[in-house]
């Protein structure tokens, strides 16, 4: 089944149509930047401007960095708090006038990951993590989503993990590689405490840059690899969750 993806961040919305068999993008992707302030009605005009560079007619999966609940948006922590209680999946059909399904983005690049990434055929408890603006956190049991976890909020030392591991915290800071590297360290022992992965999957922007950073992490017991499909993950997840509500 073919779908268009779409994938809601902080600093950049980007789309494509994916083969929901296969994982693979069918078209290069189109990029817009989240416009700012990234309030609704804006960001659904980026989704109608995506979906027209496509001529797409068909379904839309799209993602949303916060927790979503039926379509509806319940926190903004990375994007303009007016999302809070919106009616996002009505939003983005009253706006494309398709059949829209919405996620949290963290959730969508889990999925994928789990389908044709990182954690494919891996039983267990798999944890996908995303460093960018803020850290988003998706948990697969053995295949299956559990949605809507919030991990880049958890409080390490009286500050909230994404303030301190975030790549956006990483920039804000200008720590150097190894320095970050510490930070997330020391975040990833609080998830396998909390959680006893069988596998974390690190993604988002950092991910592609693996080498820099993930040889100064260490947890003994608890493999770590980077994602696979990078700035991709997201798109296909949106486009395989779309599929799944059909």
């Amino acid at each position: 089944m073919n779908v268009l993806g779409i994938d809601i961040g902080g600093s950049g919305i980007k789309g494509a149509p994916v083969d929901t068999t296969t994982g693979k993008l069918l078209d290069e992707r189109r990029r817009i930047p989240t416009p700012s302030p990234s309030a609704p009605e804006p960001v659904a005009q980026v989704v109608r401007e995506v979906v027209e560079h496509f001529s797409w007619t068909g379904p839309v999966g799209v993602t949303f960095p916060g927790v979503v609940v039926d379509g509806v948006t319940k926190t903004a922590a990375n994007v303009d708090h007016a999302w809070i209680g919106m009616d996002a999946r009505k939003l983005f059909e009253d706006a494309t006038g398709l059949d829209v399904t919405v996620l949290n983005d963290a959730d969508a690049a889990g999925v994928a990951e789990a389908t044709f990434g990182a954690g494919h055929g891996r039983g267990g408890l798999v944890v996908m993590l995303t460093f960018g603006t803020g850290i988003g956190s998706a948990l697969i049991m053995n295949g299956v989503l559990i949605p809507n976890t919030e991990f880049g909020h958890i409080e390490i030392d009286g500050h909230e993990a994404e303030h301190r591991a975030s790549d956006h915290a990483r920039e804000v800071h200008d720590l150097s590689w190894d320095k970050w590297a510490h930070r997330v360290q020391e975040y990833l022992e609080h998830i396998r405490a909390l959680l006893s992965p069988s596998l974390i999957i690190v993604g988002g922007g950092v991910s592609k840059k693996s080498e820099k950073w993930l040889p100064h992490i260490e947890l003994p017991g608890t493999p770590i690899v980077p994602a696979v499909l990078l700035n991709e993950a997201g798109i296909i997840g949106a486009a395989l969750a779309a599929t799944a509500a059909r």
